[in-house]
């Protein structure tokens, strides 16, 4: 396989497991040298998905020949990003790749709660305050958080690749899903103003926001049916995660030379009007 991201540095937030493993695994098939991040040393454990946080850069590294490295930390406090992003600067240099993959419809009890961590209480009204707050932080600012840390560096060398994994949700209204909802559409709004912001550095900034995709999470957040659980065939399928992967592949090569501020949908054409 050509490597075309070869000696390239990317960070992949929230990639112990689910859409974010499968992200790190792409791109460090590419060529890049990537770090792989976790809540905790053994958030892998969570869904059953790997022994550590190590054991998937381990995996990882021998698949693709490429140099891993795991760093583990809540990315809502803004001194925990900086020290991951100062001992990726020691081990490799740079970062010339930001993924912002961390988050999700997780409440204030952990992805270990009843529907894997998803709220009971999840409307506009009556869902908690602190499932609010926990599911903003941990998709909006999370992200903001990690750009402020990366985008730096970035704007010094006039280069450099941000993509952050949005959502449809953040697309369209609904009953239920009101805060996720939101959150990813602030993420959106964020990365569009932030594109604006990058753009004389020639540094890119872009969403991937995918529909229903199969993981361990969304099967253990919700029922699924087994008709659509299939690799090819009707686009009313599930996606699967390295559908997303190769999206993103897309915005972090010269695939996407003149393309910043976008929101592509990953979804099999579930969502039809303009983003």
């Amino acid at each position: 396989m050509e490597k075309r991201l070869d000696g390239k540095i990317a960070w992949v937030t929230g990639s112990s497991r689910g859409i974010g493993r499968v992200i790190a695994s792409h791109l460090a098939s590419l060529g890049a040298n990537v770090a792989v991040h976790g809540t905790t040393p053994t958030s892998t454990q969570q869904l059953n998905e790997a022994e550590s946080l190590d054991a998937v850069a381990g995996e990882i590294a021998n698949e693709h020949g490429t140099e891993v490295m795991a760093v583990h930390g809540d990315l809502t406090d803004a001194n925990v990003v900086q020290k991951i992003v100062t001992d990726i600067h020691e081990r490799f240099g740079q970062i010339d790749i930001l993924i912002n993959n961390a988050g999700g419809d997780i409440g204030s009890k952990g992805v270990t709660a009843e529907n894997a961590g998803k709220p009971i209480v999840n409307d506009a009204i009556e869902i908690s305050l602190e499932d609010v707050q926990t599911i903003l932080d941990r998709n909006l600012m999370t992200c903001i958080l990690a750009c402020r840390a990366v985008a730096p560096g970035m704007i010094d060398r006039n280069e450099g690749w941000i993509v952050t994994i949005g959502s449809i949700a953040g697309l369209s209204g609904n009953l239920s899903e009101v805060s996720y909802r939101v959150s990813k559409a602030a993420v959106h709004q964020y990365m569009r103003c932030l594109a604006a912001q990058l753009r004389p550095n020639g540094v890119y900034a872009n969403v991937v926001a995918p529909g229903e995709i199969i993981t361990a999470r969304f099967e253990a957040s919700r029922p699924t049916k087994d008709d659509r659980k299939v690799a090819f065939g009707a686009l009313s399928r599930y996606g699967w995660p390295i559908e997303v992967a190769k999206a993103v592949e897309f915005f972090v090569t010269a695939d996407s030379s003149y393309v910043s501020g976008q929101v592509l949908r990953v979804d099999g054409g579930a969502q039809l009007w303009p983003s």
